[in-house]
């Protein structure tokens, strides 16, 4: 026997309607092919499926008893077919993400929760590196791509911007420029800084933007998390110039963060090898982040 699905799914259609021709608007045929199509499947049973009328289409005893079982069988395999092509195109599997520390931090969390909702069959893994880790990871296959500071450029690898990023400066409460409501760049002249030290992607920008201005600092420690960093400065080692996703300040602590103006940007960006496309999971998880630009940067705001 040689029965097709697409013979079936017509016939439901015309015991639905009972129109040939009505059936064939619905589902895109001529009235000829689905007439066609149901005398093939009779043919294929050997039973009458259909009595035709000059001006209904009757289903016959048989015909009625198939409907009602093939309808509850095709409904089942689109579910089935559905679901299959689901896992398939997405959304199975284990996608592993590397992300600089404030990064990691502040953006991604949101981003594991949600794929967990609308992505339960990924298993998403999330590494918290240091910079020259996250690219030294992307670039050798340890992971399925990262999330780093730019702005990027290089040849092997792919990178696109997600948000930008200003900074801030951290200060006690009790120091003469925590008073201000903004500090400017240039009345950092011979502070003592605090600094993160160069394996963060912001350490880079931050003394490209110092020297921009022409000020010179005193960076009296360096340090690879911004936690150490806050406590060195409510301790009163130094003030602090750091990103906004590096914050929220600790609970309690005596320190407030100012914006630093002119406004200096980071630019935060997805990464991932040229020469290798991503999984379907991970390209699931990959839009994802994309979607989440303008909440990232509402983000970084809501920290001052």
């Amino acid at each position: 026997m040689n029965v097709t699905l697409r013979q079936l799914r017509v016939f439901i259609e015309v015991a639905r309607l009972r129109s040939f021709s009505r059936a064939g608007i619905e589902i895109g045929l001529t009235q000829s092919a689905v007439s066609r199509c149901v005398r093939e499947l009779e043919v294929e049973l050997g039973l009458r499926l259909v009595d035709r009328t000059t001006r209904e289409v009757l289903l016959t005893d048989v015909g009625a008893n198939l409907v009602s079982s093939v309808s509850r069988l095709m409904t089942d395999l689109d579910a089935t077919l559905h679901e299959i092509r689901d896992i398939g195109e997405q959304r199975r599997g284990r996608v592993i993400v590397a992300a600089s520390p404030t990064i990691a931090c502040r953006l991604m969390p949101r981003v594991v929760a949600l794929c967990g909702q609308r992505f339960p069959y990924v298993m998403l893994g999330l590494r918290d590196d240091v910079q020259s880790d996250v690219m030294r990871q992307v670039k050798s296959g340890e992971v399925d791509f990262g999330v780093i500071v730019g702005p990027f450029v290089t040849g092997d690898l792919l990178s696109e911007p997600l948000m930008a990023d200003s900074f801030c400066l951290v200060a006690r409460a009790d120091h003469s420029l925590a008073a201000q409501a903004a500090v400017a760049w240039h009345e950092l002249e011979g502070q003592r800084l605090v600094m993160l030290d160069y394996a963060s992607g912001s350490r880079p920008i931050i003394d490209a933007v110092l020297a921009s201005h022409g000020v010179k600092v005193d960076v009296v420690q360096e340090l690879g998390h911004s936690a150490t960093v806050f406590g060195l400065v409510e301790a009163g080692v130094g003030m602090s110039v750091l990103p906004w996703l590096a914050l929220p300040l600790p609970a309690g602590a005596a320190l407030v963060a100012r914006p630093l103006v002119p406004r200096a940007e980071r630019t935060v960006e997805l990464v991932r090898r040229r020469d290798r496309s991503l999984s379907p999971a991970a390209q699931a998880v990959w839009d994802l982040i994309r979607q989440l630009p303008i909440e990232g940067e509402a983000l970084s705001q809501s920290a001052a």
